[in-house]
C-alpha cells in the first residue's frame, strides 16, 4: 500500500512522465549483483517499468528505529529513488516541498 501510495502522489506531480511507466512489487530480484549486494529496485528505460523488491527492502534496510513510520519512509525512499533513476532526476527534485518539514 505504501508503493501504490507513494506512487499515486509521484504520478500527480509528473503526470506526462510517469504517464506510461508500470510498477510492480515483486518478493525479490533473480540473482545478487556483484559488488553492490541485493538490489532494492529495478528500473527498466526500455520498458518503462519500475520493480520494487519487498522482501530486500523490508529485511535488508537498516533503519535506526523500526517502527511503522520508519518503514513506510524507507519504502517512500526507495520508490523516490527508482522514479528519479527512470526520470533522470535527482529524488530530491520529484518533491522538494514534501519534506521541507524534516
Amino acid at each position: 500500500m505504501t508503493v501504490a501510495s507513494t506512487v499515486e502522489y509521484l504520478r500527480g506531480v509528473w503526470p506526462d512522465e510517469l504517464d506510461s511507466v508500470t510498477f510492480e512489487v515483486a518478493a525479490g530480484p533473480h540473482s545478487v549483483v556483484a559488488g553492490a549486494g541485493v538490489e532494492r529496485w529495478m528500473v527498466s528505460p526500455a520498458s518503462r517499468r519500475i520493480v520494487f523488491y519487498r522482501l530486500p527492502i523490508q529485511r535488508l534496510s537498516r533503519l535506526h528505529q523500526d517502527d511503522e513510520m520508519h518503514q513506510r519512509m524507507i519504502i517512500e525512499t526507495c520508490v523516490f529513488r527508482g522514479v528519479a533513476e527512470l526520470l533522470g532526476k535527482d529524488p530530491w527534485e520529484l518533491a522538494p516541498d514534501r519534506f521541507r518539514h524534516f
